[in-house]
C-alpha cells in the first residue's frame, strides 16, 4: 500500500498512544506510528505525541524524538531536574536503544555493522544520504533474527543517533525497510501501509537513582 503524500509528516492516526512506565522522575509511552513527536512548524502539525501526553501528564518535557512514522518507546522527563540528567545521558550516548526492523531481502550476515557517515541530502529534503566528504561518523549495529519469504526480521542498535540513520544505513547495504515512504522503492514501500520500524527497547540510569532502568516494548508486527 502506497503512503499518501498529502498525510507524510503529520499526524493521521486513530491509536493512541500508550503509557508503558511512570514514576516521580519520567515516563516511558510507546509511541504510534504516523504521529509526530513534538509540533511541526507548519499550523496544520500541531497535533503530536507531546500535545496528546500533555493532556494528562502537563508537566511532561521531551528528552528525545522518534521519526513521524517510526514506532515505540520514548522516555520523558517530569521536571527539570530529570530532564537535564536524561537529555546528557542521551546527547553522550549512555543510553542503550534496540529497534525492531522488517527489511527487504535476505540479510547474508547473521550479524555485522553499518559504518558509514551520513549527512541531510540538499536537493532531497528531508532525506539524508551517505556522504563520504561532508558526512558525520555513524555507526549501527545489527543482528538477523529471522528470514521469512524473501524479508529479514532484523535487531538494530545505533550507537550513533543521526537522523534517519537506520532507514539510510539499511538502504545503503541493499536492504530497505518495508514500508518505509522516504526511501524504499515504489514496491517495497507498498508492501506494508506503515514503516516496518520500530523502538522496542531502552535502558539507561535512572535520574534520581542511578540505578539501571531497562524496558522493553515488543514490536508488533
Amino acid at each position: 500500500m502506497m503512503t499518501d503524500n498529502a498525510t507524510v509528516g503529520i499526524t493521521d492516526t486513530d491509536e493512541p498512544w500508550r503509557l508503558c512506565y511512570e514514576d516521580e522522575a519520567l515516563l516511558v509511552v510507546s509511541k504510534p506510528t504516523r504521529m509526530l513527536s513534538v509540533p511541526g512548524k507548519a499550523a496544520h502539525k500541531t497535533d503530536c505525541l507531546i500535545s496528546r501526553v500533555w493532556r494528562e501528564f502537563p508537566e511532561a518535557r521531551i528528552v528525545h524524538r522518534l521519526d513521524w512514522d517510526t514506532s515505540g518507546l520514548m522516555v520523558l522527563a517530569r521536571h527539570a531536574r530529570a530532564h537535564r540528567i536524561l537529555s546528557k545521558a542521551f546527547q553522550e550516548r549512555q543510553v542503550h536503544k534496540r529497534y525492531l526492523a522488517l527489511v527487504a531481502g535476505e540479510l547474508a550476515m547473521a550479524s555485522g555493522e553499518i559504518n558509514l557517515p551520513l549527512g541531510p541530502d540538499p536537493e532531497r529534503k528531508p532525506r539524508h544520504r551517505v556522504d563520504y566528504e561532508h558526512g558525520r561518523p555513524s555507526l549501527t549495529l545489527y543482528q538477523r533474527l529471522e528470514v521469512i519469504d524473501g524479508m529479514t526480521r532484523v535487531a538494530l542498535i545505533p550507537v550513533t543517533g543521526r537522523s534517519h540513520q537506520l532507514r539510510v544505513h539499511l538502504l545503503a547495504i541493499g536492504h530497505p525497510i518495508i514500508g518505509d515512504s522516504l526511501y524504499a522503492p515504489p514496491p517495497i514501500l507498498a508492501m506494508s501501509h506503515r514503516l516496518m520500524l520500530h523502538a522496542e527497547y531502552l535502558g539507561f540510569a535512572h535520574p534520581l537513582t542511578g540505578k539501571w532502568f531497562e524496558i522493553e516494548d515488543p514490536a508488533p508486527f
